[in-house]
């Protein structure tokens, strides 16, 4: 009897990297890093200030090459195709780099020109990228007088004036107010909608949890875990936290009563999270000063990674 295989299903990858490295000096920057992001799908890189992110993101648009290992984007090999590849990408870097003596209108306009958008279509373009950023208002104002949440939307219209078919945005939102980081998370959630693959790198735990399908928690140059962010909460640190702040003395007393009933704990500053509280029936009885919550991503990532995210 002859047995049949089932055939494997292709995956529509909007980049892949393999086994990369990249180094500076004696610092791993990136050390072996596999990452695959289906297209039309928001992976948020998660990671603490120097896990990798930024690195990351510049060997995908070559600014920073490879010592080893292979990058794929939208199917192209980097470096040896990043030309071809970053006409159908769209980049948000972490600095602002927009030309201040410019309008909002005039910088659209000179990538419009500068992605090779056809004159024809320029106008439509510009506008339709001026409307998703919500500053048609704002066209003739110089960028300048711009306030800080209005810059960071034109840098991310920018992004958009040539309809790419991916975006990368490094820390899209650093430095904003939580009312205008909400806001561009509302035009990341267009761009998800629309079926645009996108990779954000974050350090914000709730800006992973809300716009991501995926989450990778990096922590020195690797991808540590990966997941949904509900996957991960459940896999690592269970559904019931609790919680008690105090003393170091009485920390010190949590983390023995943890380890006593074979309960992970993570501290961070005046409390101590006892995990996965939901599989025990007598710590609740033992920490009567504790308060319980429900787990959540900020667990998992100081439990894998000893760091806390700010």
């Amino acid at each position: 009897m002859t047995s049949q295989r089932t055939p494997e299903v292709a995956v529509d990858l909007g980049l892949s990297l393999r086994g990369v490295v990249k180094t500076f000096g004696a610092l791993r920057a990136v050390d072996g890093l596999d990452l695959d992001v289906r297209s039309g799908t928001c992976l948020g890189l998660l990671g603490a200030n120097g896990a990798g992110k930024s690195t990351t993101m510049r060997l995908l648009t070559a600014q920073a090459i490879a010592d080893e290992g292979e990058i794929e984007v939208l199917g192209l090999p980097v470096p040896a195709q990043s030309k071809q590849a970053r006409a159908q990408m769209g980049v948000v870097p972490q600095q602002d780099n927009l030309d201040i003596e410019l309008t909002v209108r005039q910088n659209l306009e000179v990538f419009a020109r500068l992605y090779r958008v056809p004159r024809a279509g320029r106008g439509e373009a510009v506008g339709r990228a001026l409307e998703v950023a919500q500053l048609t208002g704002r066209a003739d104002t110089k960028v300048d007088d711009l306030s800080g949440g209005m810059r960071r939307r034109l840098l991310i219209a920018r992004a958009l004036v040539h309809r790419p078919r991916l975006v990368l945005l490094d820390e899209p939102t650093v430095g904003l107010d939580p009312q205008v980081r909400q806001e561009l998370w509302a035009l990341v959630d267009a761009l998800r909608s629309e079926g645009v693959t996108v990779l954000m790198s974050t350090h914000y735990i709730e800006e992973a949890e809300r716009l991501a399908d995926d989450v990778a928690i990096m922590h020195a140059g690797r991808v540590i875990a990966r997941g949904t962010p509900t996957a991960l909460v459940a896999e690592h640190v269970g559904s019931r936290v609790l919680e008690v702040y105090g003393p170091p003395a009485r920390l010190l007393e949590v983390e023995q009563v943890g380890r006593a009933t074979g309960l992970p704990t993570r501290r961070t500053g005046p409390a101590v999270a006892v995990l996965r509280a939901e599989t025990s029936d007598v710590v609740a009885d033992l920490l009567p000063d504790a308060v319980a919550r429900p787990a959540n991503l900020e667990d998992v990532f100081v439990l894998l990674t000893g760091e806390k995210v700010e």
